[in-house]
């Protein structure tokens, strides 16, 4: 079954296989059925730990240790507030996933702490753009190198994506969104590094959660 390409259900699911493919992040798996509208996703539910905060606004004194700062900020009585997540390897994949599929759209709310103890990333229906559109919660590692079993996963991206992947990707995404898919993934792991914001765009989504 497919979809005509560029359809918001399409890079939902062509981001669920990504991930998979790569295991660079946790998507909840992420199909295409036959619905009284037409054609459409459809996602296993996640239950989640509603205690456990992953990204959160609050003052300085309020930090916990280890979170990592995306934005310092003001309420309007002019009080210091930071826009902070914490320093999980799980949510770090997510920020790594989030660059290789270009995700213009990584609130807080798209972050899925799981009773599984994984954490789990959803919406993604406008991500894989051609264009660079990165837009993400999910800044606190810019500049740091990339783990190495990060790198491992990018490149056996890669490699799948002029295989098995790159034909499978084809029902739901055009040749030059595949392209632009590898050459991310080229770029990311010739830097090494997370990147940084590049100005030239609102880097950090709202609202924010």
């Amino acid at each position: 079954m497919g979809l005509p390409r560029r359809t918001l259900a399409g890079r939902e699911v062509a981001t669920a296989l990504i991930a998979e493919a790569a295991e660079i992040g946790r998507v909840p798996p992420t199909v295409l059925r036959d619905g009284p509208f037409g054609t459409g996703m459809v996602q296993l539910w996640i239950d989640t730990a509603d205690a456990t905060e992953l990204v959160d606004v609050l003052a300085p004194a309020d930090l916990p240790a280890g979170w990592r700062v995306v934005l310092r900020a003001a309420s309007e009585d002019g009080e210091p507030l930071l826009v902070a997540h914490a320093d999980l390897p799980g949510l770090r994949e997510l920020a790594i996933l989030d660059v290789v599929v270009n995700n213009t759209d990584r609130k807080g709310g798209h972050i899925l702490p799981g009773t599984d103890g994984r954490i789990y990333g959803i919406d993604h229906g406008i991500c894989l753009h051609t264009d660079p559109k990165l837009r993400t919660v999910l800044w606190g590692w810019t500049g740091e190198p990339l783990p190495d079993e990060a790198l491992d996963k990018l490149r056996k991206l890669r490699w799948t994506l002029d295989r098995d992947l790159g034909q499978t990707l084809s029902e739901h995404l055009t040749a030059d969104e595949i392209a632009a898919l590898a050459a991310r993934t080229d770029e990311l792991v010739a830097a090494g590094v997370h990147p940084a914001p590049s100005g030239e765009w609102q880097a950090i989504p709202w609202p924010l959660f």
